[in-house]
C-alpha cells in the first residue's frame, strides 16, 4: 500500500507536468492546489530533485520544473523512489530482494510465487505508465483537475 507520500510526490509531479512550458512551481501553490502539507511536500520535493525527476530554481522566477519530459517520467520509477519496492514482499522484489528467513526453497512456496505474479502484474502497469499517460487519460491539462 502507497502512503501519502507516494501519492503527494505523483499530485506534485502531476501539477508540474501541467504547467505551461518555461513555468515554474512554488512549493506553496503546489500544496495549496491540491490540499496538501507544505512542509511534508517539501521534503517529498527534495527526494524527487535527489532521484533526478524535477529541478528547483531559487530567486525570482523560480521554483520547481520537471528535470525531464512527463514523458520520460515512469510511475513505477517514481514510486520506487519515494515508497521503496512494488513487491508486497522483500523476497519477491526485484531492486530491494531480501530472502525471508522462514523460507529453505523460495521455488516451492506458494506464498513467493504468487507475490511474484502480483509484482510482476504492479510493475507491468507502472513501468509502462508515464506522467503524460495519467495527464492524457484525464483529457485536460488544467492542473485543478489532477486529483490522484
Amino acid at each position: 500500500m502507497w502512503t501519502k507520500k507516494g501519492k503527494y510526490g505523483l499530485k506534485a509531479l502531476l501539477h508540474l507536468a501541467a504547467l505551461p512550458p518555461g513555468r515554474t512551481a512554488l512549493s506553496a501553490e503546489i500544496a495549496a492546489a491540491h490540499a496538501l502539507p507544505q512542509k511534508f511536500l517539501e521534503a517529498i520535493l527534495l527526494e524527487l530533485k535527489n532521484a533526478g525527476f524535477i529541478l528547483s530554481r531559487k530567486g525570482k522566477g523560480g521554483g520547481y520544473t520537471l528535470a525531464v519530459p512527463s514523458a520520460e517520467i515512469r510511475i513505477g520509477e517514481v514510486v520506487r523512489a519515494l515508497e521503496g519496492p512494488l513487491a508486497p514482499i522483500a523476497c519477491a522484489s526485484r531492486n530491494f530482494y531480501r530472502r525471508c528467513e522462514d523460507c529453505p526453497d523460495e521455488e516451492a512456496c506458494a506464498i513467493h510465487l504468487l507475490t511474484v505474479d502480483v509484482r510482476n502484474a504492479i510493475a507491468e502497469v507502472m513501468d509502462n505508465t508515464t506522467v503524460a499517460d495519467m495527464i492524457a487519460r484525464l483529457g485536460s491539462n488544467d492542473t485543478a483537475l489532477l486529483e490522484v
